[in-house]
């Protein structure tokens, strides 16, 4: 048999076998990326009423604890260096977690196409037409509390970074 491409018999169909088993390992790792796992935590206190319940058939996106935001836009920025994980409760639910405060949780609700990982400071982190935001401190026995907000972090999420100086 000969290829289009001029190689004799048994070394165009070695090469054709390459290229085929090349370009099937190529489409099949595709399937192989590990699934996001959401992060499980345990909230110290508990209300009847939580994100991501549904009351007389609609949804609620916001509960006690949560500070509400209209982004009109706006994209929410990682306050500090850190890394963005999908909940495992609530209405389109993120932490946010910062070596900067090891002992603080941040969740936002609300955030469409979340941008998961390690973030710097400015990065985006997702988008949505309004979230809500709290803030979790780790407890003694491990498990997490929700804490006043933040309203420095808060406002770090929702500003521009500044320009960075270049010289």
């Amino acid at each position: 048999m000969q290829f289009p491409w001029g190689l004799p018999g048994a070394l165009g169909r070695l090469v054709f076998s390459l290229g085929l088993g090349l370009l099937m390992a190529g489409l099949t790792s595709c399937g192989s990326l590990a699934p996001v796992v959401p992060r499980q935590i345990v909230l110290k206190q508990s209300w009847e009423i939580e994100s991501g319940d549904r009351v007389a058939g609609q949804l609620v996106t916001g509960s006690l604890g949560d500070i509400s935001v209209r982004l009109r836009g706006t994209r929410l920025r990682a306050p500090f260096a850190g890394q963005v994980e999908l909940a495992a409760k609530g209405f389109h639910c993120i932490y946010f977690s910062t070596p900067e405060v090891p002992a603080y949780l941040f969740r936002y609700c609300g955030v469409r196409q979340p941008r998961l990982g390690l973030v710097q400071a400015g990065e985006v982190m997702g988008r949505g037409q309004q979230i809500h935001f709290a803030t979790l401190r780790r407890q003694p026995d491990g498990a997490w509390a929700i804490v006043e907000p933040s309203d420095r972090v808060l406002e770090q999420s929702l500003n521009q970074p500044p320009p960075a100086l270049r010289f």
